[in-house]
């Protein structure tokens, strides 16, 4: 029986095929099961290696693949961050009255925890997985490239995603915000940036783009911290940045926590906003459109997203290679409100 076992795990997988090819187990199985799907280039370099390593399905494999599950995984950030908080009721929405049920992975905007969510998920051989970022680690990358499973990364879009992937350009939504400050006649902008995870070291790096354009750039006005953000967070870095570089006449805020918080702080020491500081803020979430003033704001699809992302994966799921657009971008919409304005 020992040496039963020993030749089975000599046996190439589908995975060394995979690897062979210099492609994804998905578009291996694709190949296998319906070519017609696969591009003429990657069926070539598949079938190839099938030839080359003597590949042949397992039957056993083959029928417990197919065997229908009933577990999509959702790996985010935060449970507690409202902007998750709608990205998941857009995906309960969508998976509502259907066979399957979700369940969520926390990874607390570390890497490596996502990276070991993203192992465990897939030991569990769920149906499918939605993934809230594009930034794993490359272990974990390789993870979700030879997963047995579709896979949708979100809010972000980006054909260098692994699978599939909806959202929306994080970078030019925050251009479109600093553009709006400097066309509003604030020619000395701040920015305020909580937790510093890639995404948002992606997005500083726009304004600071734009923020040099405009002849505007001044690094002391750039006040961030590693630490998790909240509405006490924005108070506290807006006092940092009008200590450091008082001149201030705009701040934009890496999310709303901030800019509410920044906007509290503002209102405590007597700063007319918009006339003496202009405030924009990032995600539009209920609190910031009815505050007093009301915030200026980037409004991001999060709701959609999750619905979008859940029924691209049901229909990869029933249909494998059905989902012909890939890569969806929703958009962004810059909301103008009280507390910018021209000057």
């Amino acid at each position: 029986m020992a040496r039963k076992s020993k030749i089975q795990s000599d046996r190439p997988t589908l995975v060394d095929v995979a690897r062979e090819a210099g492609v994804s187990a998905i578009t291996v199985s694709r190949t296998i099961r319906s070519p017609e799907i696969v591009s003429e280039r990657a069926r070539r370099k598949v079938e190839e290696a099938i030839r080359k390593l003597g590949y042949t399905p397992d039957p056993a494999a083959s029928a417990l693949a197919s065997r229908s599950t009933s577990t999509i995984g959702l790996l985010v950030p935060s449970l507690t961050n409202n902007v998750f908080a709608d990205v998941l009721r857009g995906v309960y929405e969508g998976v509502e009255g259907t066979r399957f049920f979700v369940q969520i992975g926390n990874y607390r905007y570390s890497a490596l925890s996502e990276e070991g969510l993203i192992r465990n998920f897939l030991s569990q051989r769920p149906a499918g997985l939605i993934v809230s970022s594009m930034d794993q680690t490359p272990a974990g990358r390789k993870l979700l490239e030879e997963a047995p499973c579709p896979v949708v990364q979100i809010m972000e879009t980006s054909v260098d995603s692994v699978d599939m992937s909806v959202g929306f350009d994080q970078l030019e939504a925050v251009r479109a915000a600093a553009r709006h400050v400097a066309e509003c006649g604030y020619r000395r902008p701040g920015f305020l940036s909580a937790r510093m995870d890639p995404r948002a070291q992606r997005r500083l790096a726009a304004f600071r783009e734009v923020a040099a354009a405009h002849d505007m750039l001044d690094e002391a006005r750039i006040i961030t911290t590693p630490q998790p953000s909240s509405v006490g967070m924005g108070r506290h870095l807006l006092e940092q940045l009008l200590a450091r570089a008082p001149e201030t006449d705009a701040v934009i805020c890496n999310n709303d926590d901030l800019a509410v918080g920044a906007l509290m702080e503002a209102i405590r020491r007597n700063i007319a906003v918009p006339e003496q500081l202009g405030i924009c803020s990032y995600n539009d979430i209920e609190m910031a459109r009815h505050m007093v003033p009301a915030l200026s704001a980037v409004a991001t699809p999060r709701r959609e997203i999750g619905r979008r992302a859940i029924a691209m994966l049901l229909a990869e799921i029933e249909a494998p290679g059905s989902v012909r657009e890939r890569h969806i971008d929703l958009g962004y919409e810059l909301v103008v409100r009280e507390s910018t304005s021209s000057r």
